[in-house]
């Protein structure tokens, strides 16, 4: 292994934007460390991109048409085995690829953002050793990330990483880290000029990430009534939905205390910019607004890791569940009327908050493998970090 500038492949895919997210902050944190040799592998899509994009297909459909069978499914594979046939099948596609870029790359170590986890089976097939680490990006854990080969796991929460080491990975090999988000999201940002001077400071401000997955249903339901009300002002960021951004311009352009944007660049700014968010719940968005110290409204989370999302989040303290917009509206209004429960949310919070997770788990990752300090095989050789197959 380069104890001087290690060689660092990350794997993610292209089934919503949070893999792809993920490994670009753990990219960014690299290179502020002097690392740049960071290559990001999108391997099903590399691999087998008419089955990706088949399968993507299916994902975003189920997502949109099918919700419950999604849930269904996602549920009863929740504590798959990792030894299981249908598991060596998911975890088979795109090995040839793979074992062709690790010729070319010649990488130290290898990064899960997604848990598609060729390496492992390839690593049996041809005797290669590098090490492995999963960055889970949810707030739940699903059987597919758990496999024995895997060196390091880094997890969202305290509680996510007693679950993991209640399914049997051992607790040395499992850090709370939260989930890493852009590096932007650690600093404070000046105010946007081009929104501050449209906002009321006399308001509420409401960013509401309307472009979730196509459309967000009851969207004008839910706008309508903030807008109504006198209290609230709403920011709309519709992302790459142009017409859905048309739409809502065309209808509430003319109200003083609304905005709408399409894909916005600095979200970090945006989210710093308001007093509570009202989204879907996929990790990625719920890691900045936990960052940003955002109250959380979450709508109609889809069956699945979402929806687990969403009701561990409530569970603690810090996030509303709502199915309609009327339930919803209510939530944000109820919420902002009482002083003490703002305080009390504000302050769960600032529990769950973990800052500068991309950075906490490069530095873990530099420390373990690749320090001057450290030696070379100290943590795969060490006899205590072995992971009996049968604990998962």
């Amino acid at each position: 292994m380069n104890s001087i500038s290690p060689k660092i492949m990350v794997l993610y895919a292209s089934y919503g934007d949070g893999h792809y997210q993920a490994s670009k902050a753990i990219e960014a944190s690299f290179h502020q460390k002097g690392i740049h040799n960071v290559i990001l592998l999108d391997l099903m899509a590399m691999a087998h991109p008419v089955i990706n994009g088949l399968t993507k297909f299916v994902y975003m459909q189920s997502f949109r048409t099918l919700p419950a069978v999604y849930g269904w499914v996602y549920n009863v594979t929740k504590d798959m085995q990792p030894d299981t046939p249908f598991s060596n099948i998911l975890h088979s596609f795109g090995m040839r690829k793979l074992a062709q870029m690790i010729t070319d790359h010649e990488p130290d170590l290898i990064i899960h953002t997604f848990p598609q986890l060729v390496m492992p089976k390839l690593m049996k097939k041809t005797g290669l050793s590098l090490p492995l680490v999963n960055i889970v990006t949810d707030f739940d854990l699903h059987g597919r990330w758990i496999h024995p080969e895997v060196d390091r796991y880094y997890v969202a929460t305290d509680d996510l990483r007693l679950e993991a080491v209640s399914r049997g990975i051992p607790e040395h090999r499992v850090l709370a880290t939260g989930i890493p988000i852009k590096p932007d999201f650690e600093r404070t940002h000046e105010p946007d000029p081009q929104i501050t001077e449209k906002l009321d400071s006399g308001k509420k401000t409401v960013l509401l990430m309307a472009g979730a997955y196509g459309v967000m249903q009851g969207i004008r339901d839910i706008i309508q009534p903030l807008l109504d009300s006198g209290e609230f002002q709403v920011i709309a960021a519709c992302g790459k939905n142009i017409e859905l951004q048309r739409i809502l311009q065309e209808q509430y352009g003319d109200r003083p205390n609304f905005q709408v944007f399409g894909f916005v660049n600095e979200v970090a700014r945006l989210m710093q910019t308001c007093d509570c968010i009202i989204t879907k719940p996929g990790g990625i968005t719920l890691s900045e607004s936990l960052a940003s110290r955002l109250p959380m409204f979450l709508y109609r989370p889809v069956p699945g890791q979402e929806l687990n999302n969403a009701l561990y989040l409530e569970s603690k303290g810090i996030a509303s569940v709502a199915y309609t917009p009327s339930v919803l509206v209510q939530q944000v209004k109820e919420l902002f009327a009482a002083e003490d429960k703002l305080t009390d949310r504000q302050e769960k919070i600032e529990l769950l908050r973990r800052p500068n997770s991309a950075e906490v788990i490069v530095n873990d990752i530099l420390e373990q493998w690749f320090s001057a300090d450290t030696e070379e095989t100290s943590v795969l050789a060490d006899a205590d970090l072995a992971f009996p197959v049968g604990a998962v």
